[in-house]
């Protein structure tokens, strides 16, 4: 089939589900209740989709420094991904019910494990349902295949980077939570509220139209030039609260034909682990 990159249409999924190079997968997640999304995936899924589960398969452990959801293990990810039947030629579509915002998860790590072919159901499964096509129900047991990692297209942003320990820091990070957690005026989910100093504001939400569907490359790129500037994109990195829903700021970026922005994976919830690392809040 035909290599799609960053998002393809639930019309173009559909003719493709026969191909014998696609394989789809169901990365619906809810912080609240971890299990939800696997019992939505049972209940129905889109015909051949795998699941996999955004802390069991796609972050690795929680340590005492790290954030709520870190990267994980190249190795163990791959192996995982040879599990659901991902080998290193299929074309991957990832999709959720969160307008994308788990699915880029995925689409990220894939890329950061030197796989481009992938792509993020643009609408999510409301787009796949409004379309009227159909779901299937059960888990799918896929054939396994063989993955091997390679080097990524993508860059993971350190927490040493970021204190000037190691390496070249980022000119400008930007956050992709809501903005009141950004402001530090409210926070539902970390132990500490408010931002990293220096770093700006760009709602993954931000992104979409009001039905969910990435919004177009023209009005994508006049929203983020507002934010970034005159700064190189090799030199932004995103964030969020745990480095998730900043890969759909990532995958904005990319539909709007602005590639090379690293993502800071640990993010908030990894840099206030250390009390002694600054905090801002307030305009």
């Amino acid at each position: 089939m035909d290599s799609f990159t960053t998002l393809i249409e639930a019309t173009d999924l559909a003719q493709a589900l026969t191909e014998s190079d696609l394989r789809v997968v169901d990365t619906r997640f809810r912080l609240a209740d971890p299990g939800a999304g696997e019992q939505a995936y049972r209940q129905g899924h889109i015909p051949g989709a795998v699941y996999l589960h955004l802390e069991r398969d796609l972050s690795g452990p929680v340590t005492a420094t790290s954030g709520r959801h870190p990267l994980p293990d190249p190795r163990i990810l791959a192996a995982r991904l040879g599990r659901a039947g991902i080998g290193n030629d299929d074309q991957v579509v990832v999709y959720d019910d969160a307008a994308g915002a788990i699915a880029a998860r995925l689409w990220w790590l894939l890329r950061w494990l030197g796989h481009p072919r992938v792509a993020v159901l643009n609408g999510g499964l409301a787009a796949w349902s409004a379309a009227g096509f159909d779901l299937d129900q059960g888990a799918v047991k896929p054939r396994p295949g063989s993955f091997f990692p390679a080097s990524g297209s993508v860059r993971a942003v350190t927490v040493e980077e970021l204190s000037g320990r190691r390496g070249k820091a980022p000119r400008l990070l930007v956050d992709a939570r809501e903005r009141p957690r950004f402001l530090g005026q409210m926070e539902p989910i970390d132990p500490v509220a408010g931002r990293i100093p220096g770093s700006v504001n760009f709602p993954f939400a931000e992104n979409l139209d009001d039905s969910g569907r990435m919004l177009d490359a023209p009005e994508l790129q006049r929203r983020w030039l507002r934010v970034l500037g005159d700064t190189q994109i090799n030199a932004v990195a995103c964030l969020c609260g745990s480095g998730v829903t900043a890969c759909l700021d990532l995958l904005a970026l990319e539909v709007a034909g602005m590639p090379g922005a690293g993502l800071y994976a640990g993010s908030w919830s990894e840099w206030i682990r250390d009390p002694e690392r600054p905090i801002a809040t307030g305009e």
